[in-house]
């Protein structure tokens, strides 16, 4: 909204209003704002938590190797996470954007999904929530909302990169100058690191097109469900999903950028995606209030973000990664995401087998695997056998999440550099 003030007062010649034309400081704005919401309105937020005893008995000292009591925590922290965002976004962002319109639908839409999931839990005393199917239904359903829409709008383009050689000279990249629709995406380390998605429906002929965008939609789906889900796996110590997260969107959103400044994308020779900008904005709002939520999230909490914040979150990285064309990395840039899903999946089928045979038998002390490092062997029911049991000696969480974070720091860097590996 402030955007299209200033852009009308520019035409006026006001003095300074031009500076709302620029990414960079809109950008920087957004960081500031998002982080004076999520911490100095999160202290009251939290406060209100506590009056109205919307609290979730996460942990009992009891249980707890540490002996650290986490009773009378408030939850459905998430919603500080989701209003530093929105309003950020609402004041500087282009309200006109499909990008951005995507964006805050993803938010409010999954946002909404984990509120329902943690009313269930909290008001209805019900520890399970919202029944699986309806979470997946939500997750495929959004997921459906996204692919669908950049199908369909016009506004959803890339240029695509072109390499130039003239004699005697370097190679050098240049971008198209028409926009075009495109089922292209990003691979890593590969030279020529665009895939055509219609190109592995290339037998279908003439529909093959066609085909390669009901593929891209079949593939958002599968993003969208995955990472919203790693990251609510993720979500089991304090400040875990949120720095973990801060630091994936960081790289998004220097990805975003790079994507949607044509001398960058030339550089790069990456695809150039005209309106990407907009995400930029997005992703430092997004920045800014998982940084202010940790303020009052990190070791010992003093509140919990809830389904409200982990769906939302990992729907976030999600959406992003797909309209900016780098829905393949994410094996790589959300490694933490898809350790702690395989985890469960592991976990949860070498149960079965066991139970097929009669036998009590886990994988790990504990899925998901952070829990691993934080529980002791003689945690496990009595009678069952375990396969992996390192480490003997148990980690303190506080140093668990910070050790996730330098990991998910080297998965980004990684992910950055597959821009020039190739």
């Amino acid at each position: 909204m402030l955007y299209y003030l200033f852009r009308w007062l520019d035409q006026l010649d006001f003095p300074g209003a031009g500076m709302f034309a620029y990414t960079s400081f809109r950008a920087l704005m957004a960081v500031i704002l998002s982080l004076l919401i999520s911490s100095i309105w999160g202290d009251r937020f939290i406060n209100l938590l506590k009056r109205k005893q919307i609290t979730e008995t996460q942990r009992d000292p009891s249980i707890d190797p540490f002996g650290v009591e986490k009773k009378g925590v408030p939850s459905m922290g998430g919603i500080i996470i989701i209003v530093a965002i929105l309003i950020p976004c609402l004041l500087l962002g282009k309200l006109h954007n499909i990008y951005m319109i995507l964006m805050i639908i993803t938010t409010v839409w999954l946002g909404s999904l984990g509120f329902i999931d943690d009313y269930i839990k909290i008001f209805k005393r019900d520890k399970k929530g919202l029944h699986g199917k309806f979470k997946i239904i939500g997750q495929v359903g959004l997921g459906l909302i996204v692919g669908v829409t950049l199908y369909l709008s016009p506004q959803v383009v890339i240029r695509e990169n072109i390499e130039v050689r003239k004699p005697g000279q370097e190679m050098r990249v240049v971008h198209d100058e028409e926009n075009i629709k495109s089922t292209k995406t990003t691979i890593p380390f590969v030279k020529s690191n665009n895939l055509d998605y219609a190109d592995i429906v290339a037998f279908m002929g003439k529909h093959a097109q066609t085909a390669g965008w009901i593929l891209f939609i079949f593939v958002t789906i599968l993003v969208v469900t995955a990472v919203s889900n790693g990251s609510n796996l993720n979500d089991g110590m304090d400040g875990m999903a949120a720095g973990n997260s801060a630091i994936i969107g960081l790289t998004l959103g220097i990805l975003a950028y790079m994507s949607s400044h044509i001398n960058f994308a030339g550089y790069l020779n990456i695809m150039y995606i005209p309106g990407a900008e907009e995400l930029v904005i997005f992703i430092c709002a997004f920045v800014g209030a998982l940084i202010g939520f940790l303020w009052y999230n990190a070791f010992p909490a003093q509140v919990f973000m809830g389904d409200t914040g982990s769906l939302t979150i990992g729907g976030i990285i999600a959406v992003v990664a797909i309209i900016i064309h780098k829905e393949l990395l994410i094996p790589i840039l959300c490694g933490i995401f898809l350790v702690e899903s395989i985890s469960v999946i592991l976990q949860r089928g070498y149960y079965k087998l066991g139970k097929k045979r009669h036998v009590k038998q886990r994988l790990f002390k504990r899925a998901p695997i952070h829990d691993q490092f934080r529980f002791p062997l003689s945690d496990v029911e009595p009678g069952c056998t375990v396969k992996f049991t390192k480490p003997d000696h148990l980690i303190h969480e506080a140093k668990i999440t910070v050790r996730f974070w330098i990991v998910t720091i080297v998965l980004a860097a990684i992910t950055i550099i597959t821009l020039k590996i190739r």
